[in-house]
């Protein structure tokens, strides 16, 4: 490890118990910022209400953290809307966000897309699939961007089990990021190689950060922005806080393995890799009556531009904002 990382990671490691709610209320006062929680959701209907009440009811009620707490629903066909809505969140549609704008599939729109919807200083993105879910997860990770001017990207760490019908394996779970993700950071980006979860869906950043950044439009959403992130702030200006465990619904191997590959693409963009040499397709194997049959999927690779080039974003009231990203 380079001793530039050693060095952050002593810095920019924290665990959310550093910052105890009332020391964040009062550095929110101070600062005047306003915080917005988003969580994408696309079929939650187990999950997101209980998530949106924890939040509403710890750090809206209780305690005035979070000043916007929005899903973007992004085509459920069940009822995590209708749950949303209930637990108390404010629910937008994806196709309703630049609706003049075609949409494209994935996680990576939904984020970018949200942008538009909210207008906190500090946006910080939840996944809508979490089990056992803290709020600690939202104050731990928004902390740093307000005690600390100098902070503008931050990343949940925690321990995250492999839960099945039968137990827990302790560890067990992120397995694209220990097979693909860490690897890749460490070869091509060393200065990321202290990230305990690169590419967990619980961070937090300002928007004047967010809003320069290209956002990829699937699984490598977050990779791509970690990335991107390092690049335009450098190191110093990114952090990692300590929220415990999380506890998620896990996916198979193929629908992993599609992950992967999107992920290993969006790294090979950011590699400026000459495109005649990758082939956009993951070929899989699923065993049928006639034997081992091949499925193709396309590896896409399709990215929003920063928001802040976006006619629609620049012309929004009050999109100008008071804080600006701090640089390297």
């Amino acid at each position: 490890m380079l001793d530039q990382v050693e060095d952050w990671l002593r810095r920019r490691s924290f665990s959310a118990a550093d910052r105890p709610l009332p020391e964040l209320l009062e550095a929110k006062r101070r600062s005047g910022l306003t915080v917005s929680v988003v969580l994408p959701a696309l079929d939650e209907e187990e999950t997101v209400g209980e998530i949106v009440a924890t939040i509403r009811r710890d750090l809206v009620e209780a305690a005035p953290l979070v000043d916007e707490l929005v899903v973007v629903d992004s085509g459920s066909v069940d009822r995590t809307a209708h749950e949303a809505a209930a637990a108390g969140a404010r629910v937008v549609h994806r196709d309703q966000i630049l609706p003049q704008l075609p949409v494209e599939p994935g996680k990576g729109e939904v984020l970018w897309r949200s942008l538009l919807a909210t207008t906190g200083d500090v946006v910080c993105f939840i996944d809508s699939d979490l089990r056992a879910f803290d709020s600690a997860f939202v104050s731990g990770i928004v902390g740093p961007l307000l005690t600390d001017p100098d902070v503008a990207f931050v990343k949940a760490m925690y321990d995250r089990p492999f839960d099945t019908e039968t137990g827990s394996i302790p560890a067990g779970g992120g397995r694209v990021t220990e097979l693909v993700a860490r690897p890749l950071l460490n070869l091509h980006w060393p200065l990321l190689a202290g990230f305990v979860q690169p590419l967990g869906g619980e961070y937090a950043a300002r928007r004047s950060l967010l809003e320069r950044l290209p956002f990829p439009t699937g699984y490598g959403v977050e990779l791509g922005l970690l990335v991107d992130a390092l690049g335009l702030v450098g190191l110093d200006a990114l952090a990692q806080v300590d929220v415990g465990v999380r506890h998620h619904r896990h996916q198979d191997a193929q629908a992993l393995g599609r992950m992967a590959a999107t992920i290993y693409r969006t790294a090979l963009e950011r590699l400026k890799t000459p495109e005649d040499t990758v082939r956009p397709e993951l070929v899989q194997f699923t065993r049928t009556a006639a034997g081992f049959t091949p499925q193709s999927t396309e590896v896409t690779t399709v990215e929003r531009p920063p928001m802040a080039s976006v006619p629609e974003y620049r012309a929004r009231s009050g999109s100008v904002q008071r804080e600006v990203c701090p640089h390297p």
